[in-house]
């Protein structure tokens, strides 16, 4: 709910108690046009409350001058929700203490012109101040201390999930360019050694042994494939890689198809569409890994083949590895090459097929998007899991609810307490007299707070100092008693009219 309408419902609340009082005198009776001030001014304090908190704790003395207990006792909200707006605990004792002295003189006057006895005006200032205004004060201050303190427990778990986030994504990374350097010390410097001898043997073979070129020759392409891929795999771990910022790159592509020409390979490339240089790095490392596993199986299976290699930028990326016929047996394979790649291309939302095309060779095609969603599953180093996201203000636990809902409920009770009391002694309190009790209060005898003790204070009587209460039995008569402002005693008594 709007702030502004909330606050408009609860100064109309506030207003329609304080007016009850001139239907059902409470207290003292006052003037009919003090009781709507009054009710106006506690109306007041609520929206008052939520710009000037400190102005609307002073505000609340006045209301101690009037005799109207309705208007006064929902002040305790005004104070407690002021409190809680109040950060410094020094300002806001200030402000209760000159608050207290202030009611002391409002009190003070409504008791010297009411005639009250020492005695009821230091009990009914005192618990003015203590229920009205002191208690309030300390609960408001409580839950406005708890506030700041929650959000900085906020801010403090907020930091404390993206520190484990960064520790655990740096662990990771260490983990991976420990295994990275492990492979590169290890198994790098053989592949070269492996590559350097089946270059020098396929060179011997030539010469003395023409018989096993071919078997000799495709050791050191294998060599080489295999020193390719575990460049690619340290890349992925973490360690630098020769190719890796133009991987599946226009010039990358071209440069595979090369090599390929190179090692004794009929094929070339038909390249449609934009450069994938902007494009993102997922899909690039999947466009070359297509192209070239699909070339090394050619080179197995099908070294004298045609091949051609398609590659097709549009809405989606289209990568196509189609060979004919070969003169050479095909070989058996394992299929874990391809296997791997249709689980790279579908981890990015993508779709791979390989199959043997009408007219015998073999094909290749993947289907990539653009713009991948799929998460990466394995990110350079450095990358950062994203944290959490932090427990605001507004997710409340169970204690913190018990918590602050007992506190503010304690709040309410000095308000709701003395507003419901009263209410029920305007409801249920005796405004008749019947004829018998009259003509036992007798003039100079009796005094104010006997007859007020029985019947409750009536309706105020034209006349100042004198009350009026229904006539027990008779719908349209009317007792009146007057009393003397210094004494208490009654002066006159009377049957009138209504």
């Amino acid at each position: 709910m709007n702030v502004k309408v909330r606050d408009g419902l609860w100064a109309a609340c506030v207003l329609l108690l304080a007016l009850v009082t001139l239907a059902a005198p409470l207290g003292r009776p006052a003037q009919p046009w003090l009781i709507v001030l009054s009710a106006l001014w506690a109306a007041a304090l609520v929206p008052i409350s939520a710009r000037w908190p400190k102005w609307a704790i002073v505000l609340t003395a006045p209301l101690n001058g009037v005799s109207n207990l309705l208007a006064l006792a929902p002040t305790s909200l005004v104070v407690f929700r002021s409190a809680r707006s109040i950060r410094s605990q020094g300002r806001l004792w200030a402000l209760v203490g000159i608050t207290t002295v202030l009611q002391a003189v409002f009190g003070g006057l409504h008791s010297w012109r009411a005639g009250d006895s020492p005695l009821e005006y230091v009990l009914g200032t005192a618990f003015s101040v203590v229920f009205l205004l002191v208690f309030p004060a300390v609960s408001g201050a409580l839950i406005g201390r708890r506030k700041p303190l929650t959000q900085v427990l906020m801010e403090r778990n907020d930091y404390l999930e993206h520190a484990r986030a960064l520790t655990a994504s740096t662990a990771r990374s260490a983990t991976r360019a420990h295994i990275a350097s492990e492979m590169h010390d290890m198994l790098s410097h053989r592949l070269r050694q492996l590559t350097a001898h089946a270059g020098a043997l396929e060179r011997s073979a030539a010469e003395q042994a023409p018989e096993l070129r071919e078997q000799v020759e495709l050791i050191r392409k294998t060599s080489a494939v295999a020193m390719e891929e575990l460049r690619e795999i340290l890349g992925v771990l973490g360690a630098s890689s020769e190719h890796e910022e133009d991987a599946g790159t226009r010039a990358d592509v071209e440069r595979l198809v090369a090599a390929s020409s190179a090692a004794g390979l009929s094929v070339y490339l038909d390249w449609s569409g934009a450069d994938l240089a902007d494009a993102d790095a997922r899909l690039r490392r999947a466009v070359h890994r297509v192209v070239r596993e699909a070339l090394t199986n050619v080179h197995k299976h099908a070294p004298s083949a045609r091949t051609r290699v398609s590659v097709a930028v549009a809405d989606r990326v289209r990568v196509e590895v189609v060979n004919g016929p070969s003169a050479a047996p095909r070989g058996a394979g394992t299929r874990r090459g391809l296997i791997g790649l249709e689980e790279r291309v579908e981890l990015i939302g993508g779709s791979f097929l390989a199959e043997v095309p009408t007219g015998e060779g073999f094909r290749v095609t993947a289907s990539l998007p653009l713009h991948p969603v799929v998460q990466e599953e394995t990110g350079a180093a450095g990358a950062v899991m994203e944290a959490p996201p932090p427990i605001t203000a507004e997710v409340l636990t169970v204690p913190r609810v018990v918590g602050g809902g007992c506190l503010a409920t304690l709040s309410l009770v000095p308000a709701l307490g003395t507003a419901f009391v009263l209410l029920v002694v305007a409801v249920f309190g005796r405004q008749e007299v019947s004829r018998e009790e009259f003509d036992g209060f007798q003039p100079s005898v009796a005094h104010e707070e006997e007859v007020t003790e029985m019947f409750g204070f009536g309706v105020p009587s034209d006349n100042a100092g004198c009350y009026r209460y229904h006539v027990r039995d008779s719908n349209d008569r009317d007792f009146e008693f007057c009393f003397d402002r210094d004494s208490g005693l009654m002066t006159t008594k009377k049957e009138l009219a209504r």
